[in-house]
């Protein structure tokens, strides 16, 4: 009996360390092009009778021009109601169902997403198209929401964490590119009319710039024979503008933007310059370093500010990477009395990664980290659905998640010298503080020239 239970034992070690050493895949999916031009990503997964849909079109804010948050006001308005529905009949038809459904735009493109069981899949994949192609964009529902929208960028301001990374993005890349505001700001908004977004749909909402992404509960040959059918009258009807660039500014100089919230009793804040694109191949081995500094509870940051030092609840590091650039940034928040310490503190433990370095212990600590939080984050028919939009939206392919394991089995302590030299910003770092200015503004000149605005007013333009 003994024996049996060493071989039970030895049998469930052995599959569980095949399970603990197997590499992360894709799972497979058809990438299609209809004769509109119109891009399909089909995905299978039958394990529940569910569908996660997302209708993506490459228009986002560095598309917005002057009237900044136009892409999103578009994207909200798209849910609104359609040609046949109004929006009380369509609200209806998806509660009736049971189906959840958004959309939203960022810097790069707008989606529509839905998430519904599969038995309703024509008659959701016939209202999504009536959304995304033959929108109402009624005059009371657009000024419904446009006058939420406002109120809602009036209550942002009230919380410096949700409106620092506007400021920081608006101080590295400037006024257009990824500096333009997803939400736009009350002057941009209040000028944008129903005929704007009309125009702005028409221009950008079109087949050859749009892809449908699909997950779950299917049969993927009927599903492309249905949406060939019911998105058939979906034509390009002008050339679309060229492709923007989106470029930071040359950070020649530190700067310090210091923004005053006079009611303020703590300093949020965020350091940090440029950072990488969607498509570096480098991507892996950069956020295994980050994972050290600032992207997970144990990290360095967090150890340095929040456990040892206790100026803050939080402190952490990231990269936010577009398709053609990115930026990094720590951030965190401290009393207003502990901010000079608290960007002391901060600076002095980024600047470990240079005169320390990473040990081995470390390294993989952080590896054994990466690989075990990476498969949880694609396990669902919605997070794949999600990737599958990044990965259209972004310009990046699935290289970067089937080779993931491998990478970071492959980094080394030479080659995290190598990527924090290249890619870790060290001089002329850019500084956005958020806060009572006249108690810090003396204190934080050492940092850089400063540049002053108020929460209150209009995000400024910085050259």
């Amino acid at each position: 009996m003994m024996q049996i239970f060493k071989i039970s034992l030895a049998l469930l070690s052995f599959f569980f360390g095949l399970s603990a050493h197997a590499t992360y895949k894709l799972p497979a999916y058809n990438q299609v092009v209809l004769d509109n031009g119109l891009t399909l990503f089909l995905m299978e997964q039958h394990e529940v009778p569910l569908i996660d849909i997302s209708i993506v079109t490459k228009v986002g804010a560095i598309n917005d021009g002057k009237l900044a948050g136009l892409s999103q006001i578009t994207a909200k308005n798209l849910t609104l109601g359609t040609q046949s529905l109004t929006k009380l009949a369509l609200d209806k038809e998806i509660d009736f169902i049971g189906a959840n459904i958004d959309s939203s735009a960022g810097a790069e493109f707008s989606t529509i997403n839905a998430s519904f069981a599969s038995k309703d899949q024509i008659k959701m994949l016939t209202l999504l198209r009536d959304m995304t192609i033959a929108p109402v964009f009624n005059p009371e529902e657009f000024s419904k929401y446009k006058k939420r929208h406002l109120l809602q960028l009036e209550q942002a301001k009230e919380s410096p964490r949700a409106v620092i990374n506007d400021y920081f993005n608006r101080l590295l890349f400037g006024e257009n590119g990824y500096g333009s505001l997803v939400s736009g700001e009350k002057t941009s908004v209040d000028k944008v009319q129903l005929a704007d977004i009309k125009k702005h749909h028409k221009k950008w909402f079109q087949p050859s710039n749009s892809a449908i992404v699909m997950v779950g509960d299917f049969d993927s040959k009927k599903v492309q024979q249905q949406l060939s059918k019911l998105f058939a009258n979906w034509q390009d009807t002008q050339k679309l503008p060229k492709a923007l660039t989106a470029e930071k500014l040359t950070t020649k100089k530190a700067n310090v933007l210091l923004v005053n919230k006079e009611d303020a009793g703590e300093t949020t804040f965020a350091i940090g310059g440029a950072g990488i694109a969607r498509n570096n191949p480098d991507r892996v081995g950069v956020s295994v370093i980050n994972t050290i500094l600032g992207g997970r509870f144990t990290s360095w940051l967090n150890d340095a500010l929040r456990v040892n030092a206790g100026l803050t609840y939080g402190a952490r590091s990231r990269f936010n990477a577009y398709s053609r650039d990115g930026s990094f940034a720590i951030s965190t928040f401290t009393k207003t009395a502990t901010t000079v310490e608290a960007i002391d503190l901060a600076l002095a433990t980024y600047n470990k990664l240079w005169q320390q370095g990473i040990d081995q212990p470390t390294l993989d600590s952080a590896k054994a980290y990466v690989k075990g939080q990476f498969p949880p984050k694609f396990e669902t028919s919605s997070q794949l659905a999600a990737l599958l939009v990044n990965m259209y939206g972004y310009g990046f392919d699935e290289s970067y998640i089937n080779t993931f394991e491998q990478q970071v089995n492959a980094l080394t302590i030479a080659k995290t010298k190598e990527l924090i030299k290249n890619y870790f910003p060290k001089d002329n770092l850019q500084y956005v503080l958020i806060g009572k200015a006249s108690e810090i503004r003396d204190q934080v000149a050492k940092y850089g020239e400063i540049k002053e605005t108020d929460i209150n007013d209009e995000m400024p333009l910085i050259n």
